[in-house]
C-alpha cells in the first residue's frame, strides 16, 4: 500500500512550490542583468557626465532651491484652479440641464485629448493674437491658467465619479428634511465625494508637478525658472547634464512623499470600507 508521501512525490512539485521556484528564477535573472549592467557600464564616464560634484554644488549656489520653490508655486496655483474648475465641470456634467452637460462634456473631451504643451504654446501666443491683451500676474497667471484648465478636465472626471459614489439616500434624506438641492450638494454630497477621491486627486497633483516642467515653453526669465528650465539652462552653460539630473532629483523630493501619501490614503480608505 502506497503512502501519502509517495503519492505527492509522484505528482511532482505542489503549486506553491512551483510558484516559489518561478520567483527564485526571476530573482536570479534580475540579479544577473544587474551584474551585467554593472560590469559593462563605464562608471567614470557616467559620473563625469551626470554626477559631477562641482556642478551639483554650482547648481545650489546658482539658485536651485529658488527654482524648486517656483515649481511648487506654479503647481499650487494650477491645482487650485484645476480643483475649482473640475468641481464646477463635474456638477455641470451631472446637471439635468442639457446645455450644461454638453458644454462640460465638450470641454473635458477637448482638453483631455489635447497635449498640455499645445495649451502652453497657445497661451504664450495669446498676446500676439489679441493686441493689447495681458494676462495678470505674468508669468504666474499664464502658467496657472495653462496648467489649471488642463488639470480641470482630468479632475472633473475624478470628482464626478466621487459624487456618483455617494449613496443617493444621503441627498434624498437631506431633501426630505427641507434642505434645498444646492445646499445639500455643498454640505452633504461634496464633502463625502472629496473624501472618496482624495487619493486620485493627489495623483493629479503629482502629474501637475511634472507638467510644470513645460513652463520653459513660454520663455520665462531666469528669475522665474522652475526646475527643468533651471537645470536645462545650467546644463547648456556647463555643457554637462549634471545640473539637469540634479533638478530631476528635486522632482523626486516632491513626488515621492506625495506617492507615499497616496498609498496611505488608499490603505485608510480600504480599511474604512
Amino acid at each position: 500500500m502506497s503512502r501519502p508521501t509517495d503519492i505527492v512525490e509522484r505528482k511532482g512539485l505542489s503549486p506553491r512550490q512551483r510558484a516559489q521556484r518561478s520567483r527564485w528564477i526571476q530573482y536570479g535573472i534580475l540579479v544577473a542583468l544587474l551584474i551585467v549592467a554593472g560590469v559593462s557600464a563605464d562608471w567614470g564616464q557616467i559620473g563625469s557626465v551626470f554626477f559631477k560634484p562641482e556642478y551639483i554644488k554650482s547648481a545650489f549656489e546658482d539658485g536651485l532651491l529658488q527654482a524648486l520653490v517656483k515649481t511648487l508655486e506654479y503647481t499650487a496655483g494650477a491645482f487650485v484652479i484645476g480643483l475649482l474648475g473640475g468641481t464646477l465641470l463635474a456638477l455641470m456634467r451631472l446637471s439635468i440641464v442639457g446645455p450644461y452637460r454638453w458644454i462640460a462634456t465638450a470641454y473635458i473631451e477637448f482638453f483631455r485629448g489635447l497635449p498640455a504643451i499645445v495649451v502652453f504654446i497657445a497661451f504664450s501666443l495669446l498676446p500676439l493674437a489679441f493686441e493689447g491683451m495681458t494676462i495678470p500676474f505674468d508669468p504666474y497667471g499664464t502658467v496657472w491658467l495653462a496648467l489649471g484648465i488642463v488639470a480641470a478636465a482630468y479632475m472633473a472626471e475624478v470628482i464626478r465619479a466621487g459624487i456618483q459614489a455617494v449613496p443617493k439616500g444621503q441627498l434624498e434624506a437631506a431633501r426630505s428634511l427641507g434642505m434645498p438641492a444646492g445646499l445639500a450638494t455643498r454640505k452633504i454630497v461634496l464633502p463625502q465625494a472629496f473624501r472618496i477621491v482624495l487619493p486620485p486627486l493627489t495623483n493629479d497633483l503629482i502629474l501637475l508637478v511634472k507638467d510644470s516642467s513645460l513652463v520653459f515653453i513660454i520663455g520665462t526669465t531666469a528669475s522665474a525658472y522652475e526646475l527643468t528650465g533651471f537645470g536645462r539652462d545650467l546644463a547648456n552653460t556647463y555643457a554637462n547634464l549634471t545640473p539637469l539630473v540634479t533638478a530631476g532629483f528635486c522632482y523626486l523630493i516632491i513626488t515621492l512623499p506625495l506617492g507615499i501619501l497616496v498609498r496611505r490614503l488608499e490603505a485608510k480608505a480600504a480599511r474604512a470600507r
